[in-house]
């Protein structure tokens, strides 16, 4: 039996922690506190992430980073990406060298313009770099916890490590596949956040599904044109972590980054919408990171340009909608042929 830790109580990192439960593991759930883990372990129920859900009895919580991964098979990182490097640093010096480190944030480190793996890579030994996983997929937490099927990929430079993650995640309700294409599924994962939010801005301005699938097809153009740039195997992109992904997100109400582009473009402010919001809305952030990788690798991301002026620059969503549908004309495939 797989010995667990998840490093983050956030919605996805207990969506996953109940995955593991499922599998048959042993999970733990590292918190910010003591405190927080008494409340947790008495209350059996997290009213800030997803309050409808009774937390089974052999789910436990600890304040305490070193008490949480002791004996662990796996690490599984689930906390927001802009705070991955800090929490990792924590959690470094408990890394044991056949433990997994499976990353589960769908998200870019601003600044360093990093993949989540990668950070973590910077924050542990490197002879335990072999370890490192990611997981991603079309998975909505609030369908998850209440037992609907689900598939998802975990993708490791060294397929026998993803191979074990697979093990130890899959059950008969969430079925995990496995790739080598790990700057791929990542990708993948982060930059369908993007799109969503445009996704969310085009059914906010009621444009319709037929818009709204423009969007998603050419979301995953530009998707695929900045992870060809970047090493990614194209294909990783017409799959769960790419396409799968890119659908769930962009239609779901579920979807926090739609939710977000949603309001924005009927009118509300974004710090308006974000404080009243549980889990962050990771395409916020990505668009700032994937705008300058973009720029710096010369791929035309016009989706994510967009959405990044609405967001920092005060365009308003319908110029920025204009602006995509003024944009000069020119064949489906360009810049797909590198």
């Amino acid at each position: 039996m797989a010995n667990i830790a998840v490093l983050g109580n956030t919605t996805w990192g207990t969506t996953l922690a109940l995955l593991a439960l499922r599998a048959g593991a042993n999970v733990r759930i590292w918190t910010r506190s003591d405190d927080e883990a008494r409340r947790l372990n008495a209350a059996r129920a997290d009213q800030r992430s997803l309050p409808s859900i009774t937390l089974p009895d052999e789910l436990t919580y600890f304040g305490s980073i070193k008490e949480t991964l002791n004996g662990a098979s796996m690490l599984i990182v689930a906390v927001p990406s802009q705070t991955v490097r800090e929490n990792m640093a924590l959690a470094a010096d408990h890394v044991g060298s056949s433990m997994l480190i499976m990353s589960a944030s769908k998200g870019l480190e601003q600044g360093s313009g990093k993949r989540i793996s990668e950070v973590i890579a910077d924050t542990v030994n490197p002879r335990y770099h072999k370890n490192i996983c990611s997981l991603s997929g079309p998975n909505l937490s609030g369908e998850i916890v209440q037992n609907m099927p689900a598939t998802t990929v975990v993708a490791a430079a060294d397929i026998e490590v993803a191979t074990r993650a697979q093990q130890i995640m899959s059950s008969k309700l969430f079925r995990v596949y496995i790739s080598e294409d790990i700057t791929g599924v990542e990708l993948g994962g982060a930059l369908k956040n993007i799109i969503a939010l445009s996704a969310g801005m085009s059914d906010g301005l009621n444009y319709g599904d037929n818009a709204k699938s423009a969007l998603i097809t050419r979301g995953l153009a530009e998707i695929s044109r900045l992870g060809i740039a970047m090493g990614a195997n194209p294909f990783t992109f017409y799959g769960l972590a790419g396409l799968g992904d890119l659908v769930t997100t962009c239609a779901s109400k579920l979807s926090r980054n739609h939710h977000v582009g949603e309001h924005l473009a009927k009118g509300k402010k974004l710090d308006e919408i974000t404080s009243s919001m549980t889990g962050i809305a990771e395409g916020i952030t990505a668009s700032v990171v994937a705008r300058e990788l973009a720029h710096k690798l010369s791929v035309e991301m016009p989706i994510t340009e967009q959405v990044y002026r609405v967001l920092y620059k005060g365009v308003s969503v319908k110029q920025a909608m204009q602006s995509l549908m003024e944009r000069e004309l020119r064949h489906e495939r360009a810049g797909l042929d590198r």
